[in-house]
Formats: structure tokens, C-alpha cells, sequence
């Protein structure tokens, strides 16, 4: 199947299934709430040029579900390949290559939508090939299909408008907006054992601050207030710089973080802990602009944690990779 989400205005989502009934307040509709037992759909969200002549194309995902979160490592259920246009139309043709299925994608899968979570590279002359990623959930399998169509390339205010950046705003000077800067204190390698508190400093600046911090009215005062319907397609966030860590790479059950993270995936929830979320309250960032987080893990294995900053329009990342040792007898 090919992705029927290769961007985020597509608003139809892939799956059937048994969920919660959801009554649209004004249309008249009925609208499902899935919490589990649906599929992650693959998304490629668009490309733009490198000033040394090479390509990022950008993927991300939808997952259907609201609460349930995936683990799929690189390997046959989650990869991807280099094919000729159309190559790899439909899901009958088995193209894993483990010499190029690894290129920098998730295997922890959070809930819905997840955009411009990673870029691929490609040459120059990448012509008219397609970079496909093939991602298999709940046994069934969905193709994204990344190439340089002209229609998919993208630009720094495609990226906010697309997430609901700065409330939405189609400002010009959006288009370029640089992204936070990241640095993390330290190794990007790290060893600990289990149970063992790791402590991760970050410290992450708007070089530009912009857009410009601001708030969308007070806080809501009646309940029609909070839980009003959306007033666009897309969910919508507020600008002002924010930090995240969240698992990339790894079991998120089994990692703890201290303070709770706030969310980098659209929950569009009241209060939940998400710049998408009303009352759309984004904390002001810590003294200094440095993030100080506690990081405990339950269970030995290799963990891929990635730092997330955004400046509430377009976002930048870096990843630590811990290897986490048992307990000693």
C-alpha cells in the first residue's frame, strides 16, 4: 500500500477498526478515537536543496492510535530502499537490503502525528529515483515514497505551516526562520547501568527568536472555552523556544525522565503536556537557557535519546546514543 499520508493537509487517515465514538460538536458527524489496535503510516513530507548540491528529503509518521506506541527495529518490518520510479509501487515486492535499510529512522513509535522527524541525504544527481521506506504494523504493510518531485519541495515556512506553527501563521519572514541550535553537554556516547541516574545537560538557543514568543488570549475561564473545536484542519502551537528529550531508538517503557518531557507529538488533548494542547501554555525556558534532566533505565540495551528543540514554527534535534549495562551481582 502506498502511504495515504505523504503530507500532513491529507487529512484521511489509514485503518479500520474498533474505537471510541466521538460526536462532532457542530457538523453532525461521527469521529472515531482509536487508542489502540491501528496501524503507523510512513510520510514522506517533502525536500529542499543543500548548499553543497545535495538533497534532504524528510519523513515522519502517523500513528492512528492514540495511546499505543511501537517498537519495530531496522529489519524487514521497518527499512528502507533505493528504487526507479515505481519500482516498489504496491507492498507485493520484498526490497529489504540491509546494506542501505538503516537510514536514520525510528524504531520507537509514539503516538500520531510525528512530522519532519528525520532527513535522508541523496546526491545531486538522485534524478528521478525514489528513496521508499517500508514500515509493517498490526501485520500490515504501508509504503512512504520519497523522491525530488517538484511538488514536494519544501521550505522553512512549509515546515511551520504544516505542523501549525506559530499559531498558524503564514508570515513571509517564516520562510527563513533559522531552527534552534542544540548542544548537549558532554559524549554523545554514554554508558550506565540500570537504575543508575544519568544526567543530561542541553543547552538550546532561537539565533534568530523567531517567531516571537507570545500568547493566543488568557486562559480559558468556562468549560465551552476549553474544550472548543478546532479552528483549523491542522492543529495549531504557539511560538517560543522548547526543549524536549524523547526515545528515538529503543523501548520509551522503559525510560525515565525526570521532569516528565513535554511532548513533541500532536496530542491535541486539554492539558496534555503538549504544544499542541489547550491551553497551548509553553513553560519559559530554564535560567541560562540550560535544560537539566534526570535519565533512569530499566532494562539493559542499546537507547537512542533524542534532544528536540523548537521555536514553535520549525525544530532542530541531536541524538545521544546510551548503552545501558545490567546491574552487577
Amino acid at each position: 500500500m502506498r502511504s495515504c499520508l505523504p503530507r500532513l493537509r491529507l487529512t484521511v487517515l489509514c485503518g479500520l477498526g474498533l474505537a471510541l465514538l466521538v460526536p462532532a460538536p457542530a457538523a453532525g458527524q461521527t469521529r472515531f478515537m482509536y487508542l489502540s489496535g491501528q496501524t503507523v503510516t510512513p510520510a514522506y513530507e517533502g525536500w529542499w536543496p543543500n548548499d553543497d548540491g545535495t538533497y534532504s528529503l524528510f519523513f515522519g509518521y502517523m500513528n492512528s492510535n492514540w495511546e499505543e506506541e511501537f517498537v519495530i527495529p531496522v529489519g524487514r518490518l521497518n527499512y528502507f530502499a533505493f528504487a526507479g520510479p515505481h519500482d516498489l509501487d504496491g507492498t507485493e515486492r520484498d526490497a529489504y537490503d540491509p546494506s542501505v535499510a538503516d537510514q536514520g529512522q525510528p524504531t520507537h513509535f509514539y503516538p500520531r502525528r510525528n512530522p519532519f522527524l528525520f532527513t535522508v541525504e541523496v546526491p545531486g544527481d538522485f534524478g528521478d529515483r525514489e528513496l521508499v521506506w517500508t514500515l509493517q504494523t498490526h501485520g500490515t504493510t504501508i509504503r512512504a515514497y520519497g523522491s525530488l518531485a517538484s511538488d514536494y519541495r519544501i521550505d522553512p515556512q512549509v515546515i511551520s505551516t504544516e505542523v501549525g506553527g506559530d499559531f498558524g501563521s503564514l508570515a513571509d519572514a517564516l520562510r527563513t526562520n533559522i531552527a534552534p541550535v542544540i548542544d548537549i553537554e558532554g559524549s554523545l556516547r554514554r554508558t550506565v547501568r540500570v537504575g543508575e541516574t544519568l544526567r543530561l545537560m542541553v543547552h538550546a538557543e532561537d539565533p534568530d527568536d523567531l517567531p516571537r514568543r507570545r500568547t493566543r488570549g488568557g486562559m480559558p475561564t468556562t468549560l465551552d472555552q476549553l474544550y472548543s473545536p478546532p479552528s483549523s484542519i491542522v492543529a495549531t502551537s504557539g511560538p517560543g523556544l522548547r526543549f524536549s528529550w524523547t526515545v528515538y531508538r529503543g523501548d520509551a517503557e522503559d525510560v525515565t525522565f525526570d521532569p516528565v518531557q513535554m511532548k513533541t507529538w500532536t496530542d491535541t488533548r486539554v492539558y496534555a503536556n503538549s504544544a499542541w494542547s489547550p491551553p497551548w501554555f509553553i513553560p519559559e525556558p530554564p535560567p541560562g537557557n540550560n535544560w537539566i534532566t534526570e535519565v533512569t533505565f530499566d532494562e539493559p540495551g542499546e537507547y537512542t535519546l533524542r534532544a528536540v528543540a523548537s521555536d514553535g514554527s520549525i525544530f532542530s534535534y541531536e541524538n545521544l546514543i546510551v548503552t545501558v549495562t545490567p546491574l552487577l551481582n
